[in-house]
C-alpha cells in the first residue's frame, strides 16, 4: 500500500480527470474536495472515488461542462439544477450562492437536483462556518441504486442519506457534524471490498436479512442498516426526512430508476450568526464548550473526549505532514488509468 503526499494525489486526480474530458478549473475543484476528504480521514470519498467518475464520464451519467442554471428564487430560497454535472462543482457554487444570500437576508436555503455524487458533506458546510455562518446540508442519491434497509426489513429502500451542520468557532479545528444517517457510509464497504477486510458487526445484512461482516455481501443483493442498532428506528427515521428533503422538495422522487444513474438530491440552509446574537461572543462560547466536553473524565477504555470535528482535524496533520495512505488495489486503477490515457511518465508511475 503505497503512502503518497496529498499535492502527488491531487496532480493524478486532476491529470485523469481532464484526460477523460474535464477541464482544469472543475477537476481542480474535484480534486480539492476528494484529497480534503483523503485528509479528514475518510477515504471512502477519497481518491478511490476517480475511477468511479470516470466510469460515469465514460457512459455519460457525469457531463463535464454541463452548464449551472437557476430554475427559480427569491431573496431567501433557490433552486438549481445541475445538468448531470460534477457534484462537486455544482454544490460548491450552490453553496456559495446560499451564503452570499445570508449575509443579507440572515438565512437562505437552496435544493440542488440532477447532478453527480458530491462527496464529503462538510466540504460544503465548512464553507459557511468559514465565513461566520451555520451551515446544513443534507443529501440523499435520487432514484439511483439503494443501498440501506428501512428499520425492520431486508432489502434496501433507502440511500445512505449524510447529513452535515458546521458551526463557526474560535477553536483551532473546526466543529462539525458530517454523517450517513446508514450505520455507515457505503463507500466506506467499497473500501473494505478494495483492501479485502472484513466489516464490524452490525453494519451489513446479506441478501437473506442475516447479519454479515462480508463487504461483498451489498454487491450480492444485501443492505446496509440504519444507524442506532437495536434503535435504528431512529437512523431509519432520519434517513426519511432527509429523502423528503432531498428527494422529494427537489423533485428527484424516490424509488429507484432502471438506469442506475447516480443522482445526489441536496437540501442547504445558512443561517447568519450575527443576525442572532453578537458573532464574537458566540464563536468564544463554541470554543469553551467544547473544551468542556473535553474536559470529561475518560470513561475505561477511552483516552479522552474529542469535540465534533476534531478527529478530522488531527488525521488532516498528521497526514498533510506524513501523506497518504492509498489501498493497492485503488493504486493499481489509477495507474492503468495513466496507462490508458499516455499518462505513466507524466505522472511517474
Amino acid at each position: 500500500m503505497p503512502r503518497v503526499a496529498a499535492e502527488r494525489l491531487h496532480q493524478i486526480g486532476k491529470a485523469l480527470l481532464v484526460a477523460a474530458g474535464a477541464s482544469p478549473d472543475e477537476s481542480g475543484v474535484v480534486m480539492h474536495h476528494c484529497i480534503d476528504a483523503n485528509l479528514a480521514g475518510h477515504d471512502s470519498h477519497g481518491i478511490i472515488q476517480i475511477p468511479t467518475y470516470i466510469d460515469r464520464i465514460q457512459v455519460g451519467h457525469i457531463v463535464p461542462g454541463a452548464p449551472w442554471t437557476i430554475e427559480q428564487e427569491s431573496a431567501t430560497t433557490t433552486v438549481i439544477d445541475g445538468h448531470w454535472g460534477f457534484g462537486y462543482t455544482v454544490t460548491e457554487r450552490a453553496m456559495q450562492l446560499t451564503i452570499d444570500k445570508a449575509r443579507s437576508a440572515n438565512v437562505a436555503a437552496t435544493t440542488v437536483f440532477r447532478q453527480g455524487h458530491i462527496g464529503r458533506l462538510a466540504s460544503y458546510t465548512l464553507m459557511a462556518a468559514r465565513a461566520d455562518m451555520i451551515g446544513l446540508i443534507t443529501a440523499d442519491s435520487g432514484r439511483s441504486a439503494k443501498q440501506v434497509a428501512p428499520f425492520g426489513g431486508r432489502e434496501p429502500r433507502l440511500g445512505t442519506n449524510p447529513l452535515s451542520i458546521a458551526i463557526p468557532s474560535d477553536l483551532e479545528g473546526p466543529l462539525f457534524l458530517d454523517m450517513a444517517t446508514a450505520a455507515v457510509a457505503a463507500g466506506k464497504i467499497s473500501l473494505a471490498v478494495s483492501r479485502n477486510e472484513a466489516v464490524p458487526e452490525g453494519w451489513l445484512i446479506d441478501a437473506s436479512g442475516r447479519p454479515t461482516t462480508d463487504p461483498g455481501d451489498l454487491r450480492r443483493g444485501g443492505a446496509l442498516l440504519p444507524l442506532g442498532g437495536t434503535e435504528g428506528y431512529k437512523g431509519s427515521g432520519l434517513s426519511a426526512i432527509v429523502e423528503i428533503l432531498c428527494g422529494l422538495l427537489t423533485g428527484l422522487g424516490f424509488g429507484i430508476d432502471p438506469s442506475g444513474r447516480h443522482n445526489d438530491g441536496c437540501f442547504l440552509a445558512v443561517f447568519n450568526v450575527a443576525a442572532f446574537r453578537p458573532l464574537a461572543d458566540f464563536k468564544r462560547e463554541v470554543a469553551e464548550f467544547a473544551r468542556y466536553l473535553k474536559n470529561t473524565p475518560a470513561a475505561e477504555g477511552f483516552s479522552g473526549v474529542l469535540y465534533p470535528g476534531e478527529i478530522e482535524h488531527l488525521r488532516e496533520q498528521d497526514r498533510r505532514a506524513n501523506g497518504i495512505d492509498v489501498e493497492d488495489a485503488t493504486w493499481n486503477k489509477l495507474r492503468s488509468l495513466a496507462e490508458q490515457y499516455g499518462l505513466t511518465s507524466e505522472l511517474a508511475f
